[in-house]
């Protein structure tokens, strides 16, 4: 039986012991370079001892990340959405507080329309407004990182997507993990199906995903509507948010269309056409995106219960 993270210390909290493992402590803000970003310190509770223990590398295995949250009124499927009220504020608002609760790094919102960016400036964020004819998030994420730091400071860019007002901490420091591995270019999650009908559904994107038994990082081999792969074993439902080293976020913008990405209608398909490593964490459950208005009043409703509490 896997022995699993319960608690991550605070980082209020330096020389505590991480989880029960004595070799992952918080470590002390005078001695380390960036103590909060400790790879092995970012990873969510539901990764082991021993699987957090691996990827802890003598305690200074250190990264710069940069939460950029994408986002633009333009949306096909809820139009407006960025700014529709939940409890009492705009969305993005909440997706904001979010991506600073998990205290990953700096918070931006990279914005196509200025009510947006008003918005968030009104709560004390950082807004930067961007071309709003970009043709996807992580255009929008590249334009943004480079006013926000041409000194190149940050060198891993966490997107979080500006339709997860409920995301909770722990699934934005489980995209961290892959990366790791110096051979990851992009890191993502996934979640294992256990409904055939969700397995069916060309909606939900499949990962073939190369993970040995008892893992919990393996390597995203394709990107399918499709059911893959074949024969027995689990099938894996990808959860779209992304980590990307920024040089690797640098080449993928720059990148044109691929065939398979074109035919599939899945933008992750480029990086593998063209030779980039996708790794996958798997997490037990996929955070609520807000595509419909059935997704709207959960959120609210959760949302909701929370500021009553």
């Amino acid at each position: 039986m896997i022995n699993r993270v319960t608690k991550a210390p605070r980082r209020s909290d330096p020389g505590q012991v991480w989880g029960g493992n004595a070799n992952l402590v918080w470590q002390d803000e005078d001695n380390c370079p960036h103590p909060a970003m400790c790879i092995a310190q970012v990873l969510a509770p539901e990764f082991s001892n021993a699987r957090a223990a691996s990827y802890c590398q003598a305690k200074r295995s250190t990264v710069h990340p940069i939460v950029v949250i994408p986002t633009r009124l333009g949306s096909t499927r809820l139009p407006g959405k960025a700014l529709t009220d939940i409890a009492g504020d705009p969305m993005i608002v909440h997706v904001w507080r979010r991506g600073i609760e998990a205290e990953i790094g700096p918070v931006y919102v990279a914005c196509g329309d200025a009510p947006i960016a008003d918005a968030v400036r009104a709560v004390g964020g950082q807004a930067i407004l961007t071309d709003p004819a970009l043709p996807t998030g992580s255009d929008r994420v590249q334009a943004a990182l480079a006013r926000i730091d041409p000194e190149r400071h940050h060198d891993v860019v966490v997107v979080l997507q500006g339709d997860l007002p409920t995301i909770e901490p722990p699934v934005l420091h489980a995209t961290l993990a892959p990366l790791a591995d110096p051979a990851v270019d992009i890191a993502t999650l996934a979640t294992v199906i256990t409904d055939p009908l969700e397995l069916q559904a060309p909606q939900v994107v499949k990962i073939a995903l190369a993970i040995s038994p008892g893992a919990e990082v393996g390597r995203a081999i394709y990107f399918s509507r499709a059911v893959i792969p074949g024969g027995a074993g689990p099938h894996y439902h990808h959860v779209g948010l992304y980590t990307y080293r920024r040089a690797a976020l640098e080449r993928f913008v720059s990148l044109p269309q691929g065939v398979l990405e074109q035919r599939e209608n899945l933008e992750q398909l480029r990086a593998l056409e063209n030779g980039m490593r996708i790794d996958a964490a798997v997490i037990e459950s996929e955070p609520l995106g807000v595509d419909t208005l059935i997704d709207l009043e959960r959120a609210r409703a959760i949302l909701g219960n929370r500021k009553a509490a």
